[in-house]
């Protein structure tokens, strides 16, 4: 069965997600709500470094979120994407519109 468990943590200027296990088409309803009601109130980063699976309704979620983001004034960070995370967003043809980050501080 797959499995995602997220985590939530404020900061000052953002929310953190931390993220852990598979997005899929099964377990990505919860991850998509959790993301865009976020997005919609302030900066949003995604620890995905521990995602071992990220499908088309996965990267979907994370491109919606960074158009919503981009209409609120708001923007969407990966921190330190998994191998698996990195070559999905590689093959979305579009990496450049990803912000991603190695360290909380880089959160603008």
């Amino acid at each position: 069965m797959d499995h995602l468990n997220i985590s939530e943590r404020p900061g000052d200027n953002y929310v953190l997600l931390e993220i852990m296990g598979t997005i899929n088409s099964y377990t990505y309803s919860d991850f998509q709500q959790r993301v865009y009601t976020l997005i919609d109130q302030t900066n949003l980063v995604l620890d995905m470094s521990r995602v071992s699976s990220l499908s088309s309704s996965g990267l979907g979620v994370l491109m919606s979120a960074i158009e919503i983001g981009q209409e609120r004034g708001h923007k969407l960070y990966i921190l330190n994407p998994s191998e698996i995370v990195r070559l999905a967003i590689e093959s979305t043809g579009f990496p450049e519109l990803f912000q991603i980050i190695r360290s909380i501080h880089e959160v603008r």
